[in-house]
């Protein structure tokens, strides 16, 4: 019992000791007071604070405050020295934390001289203290820890740049988008370039699977950057350091991709550029077919990760593809171990820029149209193919999902037209390309045909709501009817003649719109009907539908207005408004579908238009428009472009 009581004691008293503690580390930040509390306690500044093992001077490091570690570290008893290796339950030591910061190289410094072990302890996922450091992009703390393995031999810095399952520190800056810190890396340790993680992955590959790293903004002609530039020094300063990061990082992405792609031939360990299916065009006949996975050079089986010019055009990384072709032009022959070419790939996760970048190659193209896949698949048939995880980029309905892939399909069969008999090619599972598309989208129509006729149900409703409303105040005109003539008393003021006028195209559209939605439900909703005839009606009739409501609106303005100069009441005002609230409701619940699909397809339009017209490098200033706004919405700035 006395024990037991002792043990509840001195728990009692470590607790308070952990809180005071943990308070005047992390609350007050009073520093006097943490080297006061670390004196009382047996361990000094390694005493265990968290209930995740951390030591003080973990969490000190981890607030990045280096002044307070280097003193703890003064006062630290030699016999405490041999507890510097201290791990908490990640596996990170003291010396793992202080690698996510370039502000703490002196406690990196003075942690090596004091425990010069820690260098090679490994953390729960097998990084290392300059494995971490790369981790997070911290470029100071990564020369100086790595300076410390200059005498090493390649051999023995391997431990310290991989982590347990093959990552190295370039594969996971890359991972980790520090590409300064990659390109750095790539610099120093050239023979990381090569070296696979372990999923049999380059650096190069990893990078050619983010086309997000080449969103950056474009070099810009001489004249165009120096305006630019001068627009950016007049925004906020926020704004200016968020545009120069990302100007920094599109750099050094582009940089890090030039270099890698000249040191990289994967694209050389190409597969046979025989077809392995033969071709077949009759019905009838043997259905098997050879699917041999071989390289073009000899006749041995291998397994290996697809190239990076794949592996870009897979992720829509065109950046990647042009850069890779301007090195290595003969890359674009590569063929991967099912046959396929680029343009299979391609077309297969509906890269549409890449396809029309391929398309223009003439010589090669023709070799590529020709060139069927160990499956007895022709380019044409992988329209009817798709990624098992696509996702359309613009969340639609499905039956605008199904017009993207008709015409996706008409495109690539425009480029076929030089080769009929592959139109009637049939694959390894006797689909021809037509068959296997139709197939493949089969469930896809089925949706359509469903969302098709709820939403032409649903907007027909609110076009006869529309036009019942319309035609009901034809007959209740403002201000009555003069009894002993006949017409409308307010007949000669303007606004008259703009209701009268608006309630008249209201009715009118929102009629049309009636007929154009309804002629949807009497199709008979074949798969090519979905190309151009519903969508098309569908928008025709959300266009109708958005001018009979502006219309409509426009009418009730001009009403408000003629009652306000009759001096009708406002209760009746109030009244009419209140009324207007359902169909503007029901309308604006099916105005997205119209502005996401005619809308966007028109500012697309107008856009390529506009690249037509005007230089690239114009185009480019419409990305900081908003800086022109801020500069005249902000008194701070007071500054114009000169």
């Amino acid at each position: 019992m006395y024990s037991l009581m002792c043990s509840s004691t001195d728990d009692l008293e470590k607790h308070k000791i952990n809180s005071e503690l943990y308070d005047a580390l992390m609350m007050r930040e009073d520093e006097k007071k943490v080297i006061e509390l670390c004196r009382k306690v047996p361990d000094h500044a390694l005493h265990i604070l968290t209930v995740h093992d951390d030591t003080v001077i973990h969490m000190a490091v981890y607030s990045k405050k280096s002044d307070l570690v280097l003193k703890l570290l003064d006062e630290l008893p030699d016999m405490y020295l041999d507890k510097m290796t201290r791990q908490n339950q990640a596996g990170n030591t003291i010396l793992h934390e202080t690698a996510t910061s370039n502000h703490a190289l002196p406690v990196a410094d003075k942690v090596l001289r004091t425990a010069p072990g820690l260098l090679g302890m490994r953390n729960n996922n097998g990084e290392t203290a300059l494995f971490r450091s790369a981790r997070y992009g911290k470029s100071e703390i990564f020369n100086f820890l790595a300076g410390k393995l200059s005498g090493y031999d390649q051999a023995s810095k391997m431990p310290f740049l991989q982590r347990t399952d093959k990552t190295s520190v370039l594969h996971m800056s890359i991972l980790a988008e520090h590409y300064d810190v990659a390109l750095q890396i790539a610099n120093d340790y050239k023979y990381l370039i090569g070296e696979k993680d372990a999923d049999d992955m380059t650096a190069l590959q990893l990078l050619a699977c983010k086309p997000e790293a080449f969103n950056g903004r474009r070099e810009q002609g001489f004249f165009f950057s120096k305006l630019i530039h001068r627009v950016i020094r007049s925004c906020s300063s926020a704004l200016r350091e968020e545009i120069k990061k990302e100007e920094e990082k599109y750099k050094a992405a582009v940089e890090l991709a030039e270099f890698l792609i000249k040191r990289d031939t994967s694209w050389e360990l190409s597969f046979t550029i025989q077809d392995q299916s033969r071709p077949r065009i009759h019905k009838y006949g043997s259905s098997s077919g050879a699917s041999v996975r071989e390289k073009g050079s000899g006749g041995e089986v291998v397994e290996s990760a697809e190239s990076a010019l794949f592996l870009a055009t897979k992720s829509g990384c065109i950046e990647m593809v042009k850069r890779i072709l301007k090195v290595y032009p003969q890359a674009i022959e590569y063929i991967d171990d099912e046959g396929r070419n680029i343009l299979h790939v391609a077309i297969k996760y509906r890269q549409l820029e890449i396809f029309e970048y391929v398309k223009h190659m003439e010589v090669p193209m023709m070799r590529f149209i020709r060139k069927i896949d160990n499956n007895g698949n022709t380019v044409l048939h992988m329209t009817g193919i798709k990624r098992s995880d696509y996702v359309p980029e613009k969340m639609e309905g499905p039956a605008l999902v199904l017009q993207e892939e008709l015409l996706w399909f008409e495109r690539v069969k425009k480029v076929m037209e030089s080769m009929p008999h592959f139109m009637t090619h049939q694959n390894n599972m006797r689909f021809t390309a037509d068959g296997l598309f139709a197939f493949a989208n089969n469930d896809l129509r089925l949706l359509s045909i469903e969302w098709l006729k709820h939403t032409v149900e649903g907007c027909s409703v609110v076009a006869v709501l529309i036009a019942t409303v319309a035609f009901a105040a034809i007959y209740t005109v403002p201000g009555g009817i003069n009894e002993s003539t006949g017409k409308p008393v307010l007949i000669n003021h303007p606004f008259f003649a703009v209701f009268t006028v608006t309630d008249v195209l209201s009715l009118t559209c929102s009629l049309t719109s009636v007929v154009t939605l309804l002629s949807i439900l009497s199709s008979p909703f074949r798969l090519q009907d979905f190309k151009h005839s519903l969508p098309d009606n569908l928008m025709v009739g959300f266009t109708f539908l958005f001018l009979s409501v502006v219309m409509m609106m426009v009418a009730f303005a001009a009403t408000i207005l003629l009652m306000i100069k009759n001096k009708e009441s406002w209760t009746k005002i109030m009244l009419y408004t209140f009324s207007f609230v359902p169909v503007g409701i029901f309308s604006l619940t099916y105005f997205p579908v119209y502005i996401k699909k005619s809308l966007e397809r028109a500012g697309e339009y107008f856009c390529d238009m506009l690249k037509q017209l005007i230089p690239q490098s114009l185009l480019s200033l419409f990305k900081y428009i908003s800086c022109f706004s801020i500069c005249a919405r902000d008194p701070a700035t007071g500054s114009s472009i000169p």
